[in-house]
């Protein structure tokens, strides 16, 4: 029987005239792994405060089972910034005594990228003090691993770690022992991690079974009991259910929820997108041209990024784009940007970009761009514009669109300058949509955002008829909002990944074991099978690029086509004949694209 660690009995907390807290008890037993989900500001982060005993609550009580071992990551670390890494990681542990244990080898290879720290000028012996917040974050992430506890309580554990990073941790969590309470945003994580939830809301605290999926389901299950049957049947939460049951490209694993009464419940509910429809769309907003790069170097200072890039972007294209730190996905956003804003006067070191005539920008950058701190929400985002089109008919006004973003009618009239984080973020989105752009950059746009914000942004894409291009962690996100994955593997090359972010994962280990010396020298025989691809000429790999780039312009357009017969299929349901001959079409698109893949293969492979 597991051993209950953590009981929480009538807690209430109370900030200024708001009850965050109102009489909740829970439980934390050996073996739980628990997520916490809610609103920005509902508790989430007070309830796990509470929960380790940082924070007292104003009534009720918190009790520990005896020499409880907990370890807990806050959003604020308490780093010793005169300390090095080595003093607060590995203590006094000797290299021998460290570097032969398998935990702490696992955790400074899957934070930092390896044993030496390749992202420290001074590896483990730099100096915590002048480091940013993101990486003193993985520090802190760092030393809480390594120790041995039976509890850990982590507060947004993904914010500042890549795919990879989330990749590694997910795994890293589900080896451990030790019961876990974690609040995230990342629903992907939430998914791969937890076996129950947590769901915070007006001072009480809901449970639920299973991952994250589980919870959509049950969640959207029981707010359509309490409520009438047909409204709450058009609301978010079972658009997102959809999303999981039908399930996105690149996820690893399906829902386990009980797939006769999801399927029963999103029996009526359509794909999120119609792609084909938002095609014609964007072509009739866009026009033919929206970017299109010939052989472009990218450069970011004297480094350069990316070299000999040709790559269009055409109109209703939803790219993610992915890569590992510093290879240079915001630098070509950038670069994109700055070529729109001068109308393609402004070019890059080598190459040229070509920005369509009809082209409207909107870029979300990482930083929050500073508002008039004194400006209310609603006039703020009237400063921009009073009503906006969506796209397909839909129009509404700014006060509309402030309560979808979560701005109630008494929120919209607070001052920028009370906002949290995460509620300027959502502002800068809105005033971003208000421009009524058909191109959208977003550059981590999950930054802060809680969950419900995170499904109602996603709704507005759904339908929105654009070109749009993401930069985000988040891979849950990126696979729901984007048709196409690319990615920058760190060698100055863009590739598209037909399997998506599972295949960027794979490469990404690919290369670093063939990176990562071997213990043991390689046989003759084995130099001499290697030898003729690593003498590939210069000419040959520049050449193999191009290929590359021209096959995966007609990956693009066979996308295109298949979703277009798709659509003409369903529309002549009825008629055989029409259905017969299109289908044969697909057919034969199918086997063209099945060919081009393996020939994208094998010329990644070369280039």
């Amino acid at each position: 029987m597991a051993v209950n660690l953590v009981n929480v009995e009538q807690v209430s907390k109370v900030y200024g005239t708001r009850a965050l807290l109102d009489g909740v008890s829970l439980g934390v037993s050996e073996g739980d792994r628990i997520g916490v989900v809610g609103r920005n500001g509902d508790g989430k982060t007070t309830l796990i405060r509470m929960l380790a005993r940082l924070e007292e609550a104003d009534s009720g009580r918190v009790t520990h089972s005896g020499g409880l071992r907990l370890g807990v990551l806050t959003q604020h670390d308490s780093l010793d910034p005169e300390a090095t890494i080595r003093h607060e990681v590995i203590g006094d542990l000797a290299d021998h005594e460290w570097a032969g244990s398998a935990k702490i080898r696992d955790v400074l290879t899957g934070l930092f990228g390896g044993l030496a720290l390749p992202g420290f000028e001074h590896g483990l012996d730099t100096v915590i003090g002048p480091l940013s917040g993101g990486e003193r974050r993985r520090i802190a992430l760092a030393k809480l691993l390594i120790a041995e506890q039976d509890l850990i309580v982590l507060d947004e554990p993904t914010n500042h770690l890549d795919v990879e990073g989330i990749s590694w941790l997910a795994g890293h969590l589900r080896a451990r022992r030790s019961a876990l309470v974690c609040v995230t945003h990342d629903r992907w994580f939430l998914d791969q991690v937890c076996t129950r939830m947590w769901d915070v809301q007006r001072g009480t605290v809901h449970e639920y079974e299973g991952g994250y999926s589980d919870y959509v389901f049950a969640r959207a299950e029981r707010e359509r009991i309490a409520a009438t049957e047909e409204a709450k049947r058009q609301n978010l939460m079972r658009k997102e259910l959809a999303w999981l049951r039908r399930g996105a490209p690149a996820r690893t694993s399906k829902p386990r929820y009980r797939i006769e009464a999801a399927n029963e419940l999103i029996a009526d509910v359509p794909p999120p997108r119609d792609t084909s429809e938002l095609m014609r769309f964007a072509n009739a907003r866009l026009g033919k041209t929206v970017f299109d790069l010939e052989d472009v170097t990218v450069q970011a200072g004297p480094k350069t990024l990316l070299t000999h890039l040709t790559w269009q972007l055409g109109p209703g294209d939803r790219i993610g784009l992915v890569g590992v730190n510093g290879a240079g996905k915001t630098s070509l956003l950038r670069a994109l940007a700055e070529a729109a804003r001068t109308q393609g006067d402004a070019q890059p070191a080598a190459g040229k970009i070509v920005v369509g005539k009809t082209v409207r920008l909107a870029y979300l950058s990482q930083d929050v761009a500073e508002l008039d701190p004194n400006l209310r929400v609603l006039e703020a985002v009237q400063q921009v514009r009073d009503r906006v089109d969506l796209g397909k008919g839909r129009e509404m006004t700014a006060g509309q669109l402030c309560e979808q973003f979560g701005f109630t009618k008494e929120k919209q009239w607070t001052p920028v300058g009370d906002l949290s984080g995460g509620e300027r973020r959502r502002l800068q989105i809105l005033r971003l949509l208000m421009d009524e752009p058909n191109v959208l950059f977003l550059d981590e746009p999950t930054n802060d955002l809680d969950i419900e914000t995170l499904t109602q942004l996603e709704d507005l894409l759904d339908g929105w008829p654009g070109s749009m291009v993401v930069i985000s962690h988040d891979r849950f996100f990126i696979e729901r909002t984007t048709d196409r994955v690319m990615a920058l593997l760190g060698d100055r090359t863009l590739r598209m990944l037909p399997r998506g972010i599972d295949e960027y994962l794979e490469r990404r280990q690919r290369i670093e074991e063939a990176t990562t010396p071997s213990a043991a020298p390689a046989p003759a025989a084995a130099k001499e099978k290697e030898a003729p691809a690593a003498a590939l000429s210069p000419q040959a790999a520049r050449a193999a690029k191009k290929e590359l780039q021209k096959v995966e312009r007609q990956l693009d357009k066979i996308s295109t086509r298949e979703t277009a017969l798709h659509a003409q299929i369903a529309e002549h349901a009825t008629d055989f004949e029409k259905v017969a001959k299109l289908d044969a079409e697909l057919r034969e698109l199918v086997a063209e694209r099945d060919e081009l893949e393996m020939r994208w293969l094998e010329l990644a492979e070369d280039a």
